[in-house]
């Protein structure tokens, strides 16, 4: 009887403390989109000028070249 009163609580542990572990994972991807979202905008905000350069000099280049980009 003993056994199966500790099984049986071994299994309700098991249900409750996996409720408990998939709230816990929510929780840290939460986090990690919050980590990914502050490195993209660090980033941006560091390189947005030479990206903006490298761009400006691809358009120099195509209306030098005889291709005029179209207007906005």
């Amino acid at each position: 009887m003993d056994k199966l009163l500790v099984t049986l609580q071994m299994f309700w542990n098991d249900i409750t403390n996996s409720e408990k572990e998939k709230g816990a994972t929510a929780v840290e991807y939460g986090l990690l989109v919050a980590l990914i979202a502050a490195v993209i905008i660090a980033v941006v905000a560091i390189l947005g000028g030479q990206i903006q350069e490298a761009f400006q000099k691809v358009v120099d280049g195509l209306t030098a070249g005889g291709i005029a980009p179209k207007a906005g």
